[in-house]
Order: C-alpha cells, then sequence, then structure tokens
C-alpha cells in the first residue's frame, strides 16, 4: 500500500510540473528562446501575406510592427484551424499565446498551429 501511495505521489507531482508554463510578458519572449511559455498581451495588428509560397500571418504582440518585441506566427497549413481571419479577430486585443519561443532573424516569435494556442483575457 505505502509503495502504491508513494507512486501516485510521484506521478501526480511530476504531471503538475510538465503541465506547468512559464507565464511572461512580450517583453520577456527573447529571453526564453527554446522555452515552452505563455505569454499575454495586446496584439497591435497583423497581417496576411497571401501571396507566394510561403502565405503565412503574422501577429504583432507588445507594439506595433516594426517594434513589437514578440512576432506570433501562423503558417499557411494552421490558417485553416482559425475560424476567424486572426489578423483581424485578434486585432487591438489582449491575448495569451501559449506555445515555444524560437529566433527567427533576431527576434523572437511564437509559431501556433491551432486556435486553442491563443485565448482572448476577458
Amino acid at each position: 500500500m505505502y509503495k502504491l501511495l508513494v507512486a501516485i505521489f510521484f506521478i501526480t507531482t511530476s504531471s503538475i510540473s510538465v503541465s506547468a508554463q512559464t507565464k511572461i510578458t512580450p517583453d520577456e519572449a527573447a529571453k526564453h528562446i527554446g522555452d515552452s511559455v505563455t505569454v499575454c498581451g495586446k496584439i497591435f495588428g497583423g497581417r496576411y501575406f497571401d501571396r507566394g509560397e510561403n502565405k503565412i500571418t503574422l501577429l504583432n504582440m507588445g507594439a506595433a510592427y516594426p517594434l513589437s518585441p514578440l512576432t506570433i506566427v501562423i503558417e499557411a497549413a494552421s490558417r485553416k484551424n482559425f475560424s476567424k481571419k486572426p489578423e483581424e479577430f485578434y486585432a487591438n486585443k489582449e491575448v495569451c499565446i501559449t506555445g515555444v519561443v524560437k529566433e527567427y532573424k533576431g527576434k523572437p516569435q511564437i509559431i501556433i498551429a491551432k486556435e486553442t494556442q491563443i485565448v482572448l483575457k476577458p
């Protein structure tokens, strides 16, 4: 019985630590390259690039382009996973984004693939 309780304790505590996300601001994103985080802040606008090979959507978090400290990227194949046009729907709204911070040309970005990764703040 004791071994069972110990096993349950370790399973429970390890699953809690795995699911916990580091919460940061957009300005802190550059310090978290490679980390899985939740970033909360305002989307100051965005753009859908519908021409060419890479049809991506970019959302500017924390400030307007080109001063935004964090860019949210939605790749072409993932755009269908969003019920509304992200560049229009999320503009000027406070949101929380969950994902892995990556670096692109010296700037932090988070690539999101589904709508559940971006949540409107109440």
